[in-house]
């Protein structure tokens, strides 16, 4: 008896051993270049905004791209990095996941005990809003990216931002990729720009409905020829007379995020760049 006590004891130790050791390579993990993404900080009326970036061993001046990824409601720039892996599937880009402040929900946490983004025009003063310009200024003055490559996604409540950051600055950004999210307050602010839209036919949080509202506003504004749509494996493409085409990437799940769209934003984005 006293020996299967002490063999369980030193199985859990081992698990838990070995838990620490995976929590420690994510917390230092490196891209399949071999670089370690750093913590920018800013100060944005007196309260200090952080993100997790990576950087390219080298960067081409004036061409390098740039992506945003916004985490959900109650998550983490961390969680973002590990799950999006946009420095291993495009190591050419810069990668950069900003932090949330703790924010009210307008479906979940209104009493903001979790961190998130605003998600209307003037909400908390608009100072996610002045974060994004205090970054992107950043990478604009040390970085030297391309301007006409800056990228932003999304998931839900992160999403949801990617939507307000299109209808408020869309001029500093080449196209967008929301997940699981919504934005029909915003749609009359929008211009045409090529999008990317994931959603889960079972979301039970951001329903489809609201979704669909979303993009098919997009595929008239955009002027995509819905006869000529064409869909591969989870992505229907329509095409556009703008030069402005909608990826809509449609799953049977519910509102968790599908690491498989990963592959598929990437190549979004960079099929953006060869339109240019």
């Amino acid at each position: 008896m006293k020996n299967r006590i002490k063999r369980f004891i030193n199985v859990c130790a081992f698990i838990i051993a070995y838990i620490g050791f995976v929590q420690l390579c994510h917390a230092n993990a490196k891209s399949s270049n071999g670089a370690t993404p750093i913590e920018m900080t800013w100060q944005i009326k007196g309260i200090t905004r952080k993100a997790l970036v990576y950087i390219p061993p080298q960067t081409v001046p004036g061409k390098t791209p740039v992506i945003f990824a916004f985490h959900g409601h109650g998550g983490t720039m961390r969680k973002m990095y590990n799950t999006q892996q946009f420095d291993q599937l495009w190591p050419e880009a810069i990668f950069i996941c900003p932090q949330g402040l703790n924010t009210a929900g307008q479906l979940v946490d209104r009493a903001g005990n979790l961190p998130g983004w605003q998600m209307s025009i003037d909400d908390n003063e608009n100072t996610d809003l002045q974060f994004f310009d205090a970054m992107l200024k950043t990478l604009k003055e040390n970085y030297r990216i391309d301007k006409q490559q800056v990228f932003i996604t999304g998931h839900s409540n992160g999403g949801g931002f990617t939507y307000l950051l299109w209808a408020k600055r869309g001029n500093e950004i080449k196209a967008v990729a929301p997940t699981a999210a919504a934005a029909l307050k915003l749609l009359s602010y929008l211009q045409p720009k090529p999008l990317f839209h994931l959603i889960g036919l079972k979301d039970p949080l951001v329903k489809p409905i609201w979704q669909k509202t979303t993009y098919e506003y997009v595929l008239k504004l955009n002027q995509c020829d819905l006869a000529s749509k064409k869909t591969e494996g989870s992505v229907t493409f329509y095409p556009s007379k703008t030069g402005n085409p909608v990826y809509i990437f449609t799953h049977n799940g519910g509102h968790a995020y599908p690491i498989g769209a990963n592959i598929a934003i990437i190549n979004f984005f960079k099929t953006c760049i060869d339109q240019n």
